[in-house]
């Protein structure tokens, strides 16, 4: 019981020391290797080379896998491209592990001191997340090394050798339980480099070792398929795409396991060699060989998982996706779209609200107050999301957009209320009643309607961009449309001394419809005050006069 007690420990650390690193990777570079692999997509190969790279950074395919599925549900690139990607993916992982089977161990130590000084030292810093790293490539090296002592006492006993024997009797339960460790450990890399340590240990035989291997490269896209579950068909399409990819490689490479064993064997002796370039070779010979199928594949994929036309998707949140929650600077920018598109729904009701003052439209005016609640559902679920992002893997500047999505959202959710008492004042004072507003009081209205809509677009390009010289400009139009509100009170008053009878019928509503644009006014320039307080712009009572030309933009 105590060598099974080890060796789990041990198979437990490997994962452990996988997860910091691919969390510690996404976390420092999360953001610049998106940026990356989107520029990589001009062709199949390019995109190929791409995916190999990330992958040998984040060390997991799966990682790779739901950054490029992102990208095709936002409509950023085309399916053939994503798959192209992930045959890249697969050959990044291999790499790895061929480079974590070579006798590593005295950098172990080095890592896992260095790290913790870092982490300790600077833990706010980039120093300090990138001691996380190298803590999690010290703890893998390490249990590695703990696989090795712990696998040798436990598998002596007769029960254990006749366990294996069996399942040394068919390929089947190899690929199988292969597959299951991938999913369960979350990781392809691991299990890899787990049966590698094993077979050097002559715990299992070879040619089981190459099935459990087959396995966890099957497994590694059963997991991304599993990850993607509940995502848009656009991204399962890829997890799908890819899965299929590796179903076609291991029922080719299958019947050749024993081919593989007769002539590579004399050549390599060492069994840990010949298990990891056993996985290396079986995804590179897969990638180039099945490379040119990307498209066909896609289209397949397309066939079985067709994506649904919709007549409207206002409703529903178009881009939370709940398998990008474990990529958190992925996570971020799935929240600012979806907060774009919350702004996109606010945006249909404040120019719709203009019509139904026009033209008294009481259908219309009806269907602007729903959209109000389609404003509070995704302002919840964008909230709700952004709580599952763990906030410990965010780095600085994560963290501040993080704050600023949940502002943006606040601010957008409160303009959605305004609008829509707006609305009910309109139908209860104005429409019902059958009065009207003086031509001069609505060309006041209108103008001051004309100005929010090109501040409310202002700020969404502040929100989305970040710029200073944006975020100065949204800023003064509060002043000039306070400016604004007060002279056109003042002139509702003199209409009111003139006696003018429309004027007199709506003055209570006039004054309070200004009022409340003035106050949708104030909570879109409210989205500046973040963007200038970060470039050092925002005096602590009014906007400093002087232009910093370093901080434009930023």
């Amino acid at each position: 019981m105590k060598h099974l007690l080890n060796l789990l420990a041990a198979v437990a650390l490997l994962v452990w020391g996988t997860h910091l690193v691919r969390t510690g990777v996404l976390r420092v570079f999360g953001g610049n290797l998106r940026k990356f692999l989107a520029r990589s997509m001009r062709n199949r190969f390019t995109a190929a080379l791409s995916g190999i790279g990330v992958t040998a950074l984040v060390q997991s395919s799966t990682a790779t896998s739901l950054m490029t599925s992102s990208f095709v549900g936002q409509g950023l690139i085309t399916l053939p491209a994503a798959l192209a990607v992930m045959r890249g993916a697969d050959v990044g992982t291999a790499l790895m592990s061929v480079l974590f089977s070579t006798d590593l161990s005295w950098l172990s130590p080095l890592f896992i001191f260095t790290g913790v000084v870092f982490s300790i030292t600077r833990p706010a810093s980039a120093a300090g997340r990138f001691g996380r790293i190298l803590i999690g490539l010290g703890l893998m090296l390490l249990a590695l090394q703990l696989v090795v002592q712990a696998t040798g006492p436990l598998f002596d006993s007769p029960a254990m050798r006749a366990v294996l024997v069996s399942i040394s009797s068919d390929v089947l339960l190899e690929i199988t339980i292969g597959a299951a460790l991938a999913v369960v450990a979350y990781s392809s890399l691991a299990v890899v480099l787990l049966v590698a340590a094993m077979a050097s240990s002559a715990v299992v035989p070879l040619d089981v070792a190459l099935g459990l291997v087959l396995g966890a490269n099957l497994g590694s896209g059963v997991l991304a398929v599993l990850t993607t579950a509940k995502s848009d068909i656009a991204v399962r399409q890829v997890t799908v795409g890819n899965l299929l990819f590796k179903l076609l490689g291991v029922a080719v490479a299958a019947p050749f396991v024993g081919m593989y064993l007769q002539y590579v064997r004399p050549y390599v002796s060492d069994a840990t060699q010949l298990v990891v370039l056993y996985h290396l070779a079986f995804n590179v010979v897969v990638s180039i060989g099945f490379i040119f199928l990307t498209g066909w594949v896609a289209e397949l994929v397309k066939r079985l998982l067709p994506v649904p036309k919709e007549g409207s998707s206002t409703a529903r949140p178009q881009h939370l996706d709940p398998s990008a929650l474990s990529t958190p600077s992925l996570a971020i920018s799935n929240a600012a779209r979806e907060a774009l598109h919350q702004a996109d729904v606010v945006e249909t009701m404040l120019i719709g609200m203009l019509n139904v003052i026009r033209h008294n439209d009481l259908k219309l005016a009806d269907e602007l107050r729903k959209l109000d609640d389609t404003v509070d559902r995704l302002y919840s679920d964008i909230k709700y999301y952004l709580t599952k992002i763990s906030r410990e893997a965010l780095g600085e500047e994560e963290s501040k957009r993080w704050t600023d999505i949940i502002s943006f959202t606040i601010n957008m959710e409160q303009v959605g209320d305004i609008i829509e008492r707006v609305i009910i004042d309109i139908e209860d004072k104005k429409i019902k009643p059958q009065r009207n507003f003086s031509p001069a009081g609505m060309a006041e209205i209108v103008e001051l309607h004309e100005r929010l809509v090109a501040n409310l677009r202002l700020g969404m390009s502040v929100f989305l961009n970040g710029n200073v010289r944006d975020a100065q400009k949204l800023l003064e139009e509060k002043a000039r449309f306070r400016d604004l509100e007060r002279a056109y009170a003042s002139t509702h008053l003199s209409r009111l001394m003139d006696r003018t009878a429309p004027s007199m019928e709506t003055s209570s509503l006039h004054i309070d419809l200004i009022s409340d644009l003035k106050r949708i006014n104030s909570h879109i320039c409210s989205i500046a005050y973040p963007i200038l307080d970060s470039a050092g712009a925002l005096a602590p009572s009014r906007l400093r006069e002087s232009r910093l030309h370093p901080l434009d933009n930023p």
